[in-house]
């Protein structure tokens, strides 16, 4: 469900980027979405601007729940309870044992 999720806020980031990127900017830079066609000037602004907000909600919304949802998902967990930094960890003794072949039993010098 997460990946699915992960998807879906992709492909909204990458809307909300070319949404933004459609607008006409206050110098006409960038923005591309003016002049001609079905809708006017205004009416293409006031689109485009009430979709990148519309888009923003659902961008930030989906950042919260992906939040929500990974932290869900970790078992909480204490520092206490892992012994401390004094205490060392407990592991098996290494047992010397034949080394390897092809392998010198005398380091060699540098």
């Amino acid at each position: 469900m997460t990946t699915i999720l992960l998807v879906i806020h992709l492909c909204l980031a990458i809307a909300l980027v070319i949404t933004v990127l459609l607008q006409r900017s206050e110098g006409g830079a960038l923005g591309i979405g003016g002049g001609g066609g079905l809708m006017t000037s205004r009416g293409t602004a006031n689109f485009l601007t009430r979709t990148t907000a519309v888009i923003a909600v659902l961008f930030v919304s989906m950042s919260l729940l992906l939040a929500i949802l990974a932290s869900a998902e970790r078992k909480p967990r204490s520092i206490l309870d892992e012994g401390g930094a004094g205490t060392p960890a407990q592991e098996a003794p290494v047992k010397p044992g034949p080394s390897e072949p092809g392998t010198p039993s005398v380091p060699l010098a540098r």
